[in-house]
């Protein structure tokens, strides 16, 4: 048996409003080295490398001073090319991926689809309160939105109920990291790539 390939990959980003830093090991045992400047996105980005198992390191300096869109949007962005350039031609992944995580009162299942074809779907059914703590609750989905792009991937995330608010997101950034894991794990059923095409890049 062959060895596997590491699955890895670093990308910066510099533009006048933000400098981004992310590298990810789709192969790690959950460490990470976080600092965004946003210190809820931290938290929420601490999550998903843990919950994934991934190895990550995230530095991100942006005009915070202004507010925190410019600073998770390109996070978004680059962590999104990221896990796309790392999964290099997906030979041998199962490609679908999906996690159910509770937290609390609230419950999230992510659903993802590396399928070289961008989507987000986002049906979160509660009313999420406009911040906690400083952060913009809006910016959640600007982040989804942005890593579907990036990634290329099909990400439905369904949020049927849940009441606090910081519980709803946590719950989507763990389950969205569970999804990814299980949908890049290497199936050794699966010769190539696992679509009729015969690529998914």
């Amino acid at each position: 048996m062959t060895e596997q390939k590491r699955r890895y990959a670093k990308i910066a980003r510099n533009t006048n409003e933000t400098k981004i830093s992310v590298e990810l090991d789709l192969d790690g045992q959950g460490q990470a080295e976080i600092n965004t400047g946003v210190p809820f996105m931290d938290h929420m980005l601490d999550l998903f490398v843990k919950h994934g198992l991934f190895d990550g390191k995230i530095f991100a300096d942006g005009d915070t001073h202004i507010d925190d869109h410019h600073t998770t949007e390109d996070i978004g962005i680059v962590l999104g090319q990221v896990v796309r350039e790392a999964l290099g031609d997906k030979k041998g992944i199962k490609r679908y991926g999906n996690a159910f995580v509770p937290m609390d009162d609230a419950l999230a299942q992510v659903v993802v689809d590396c399928s070289n074809r961008p989507h987000l779907e986002y049906r979160v059914e509660p009313q999420l309160n406009a911040k906690v703590g400083t952060f913009d609750t809006e910016l959640v989905h600007e982040f989804l939105w942005k890593f579907a792009l990036e990634a290329r991937m099909n990400v439905h995330v369904i949020v049927p109920y849940g009441h606090n608010t910081h519980h709803i997101i946590e719950a989507i950034f763990k389950a969205l990291a569970r999804a990814i894991d299980d949908a890049v794990q290497i199936d050794p059923r699966v010769k190539g790539v696992p679509s009729t095409k015969g690529l998914l890049t």
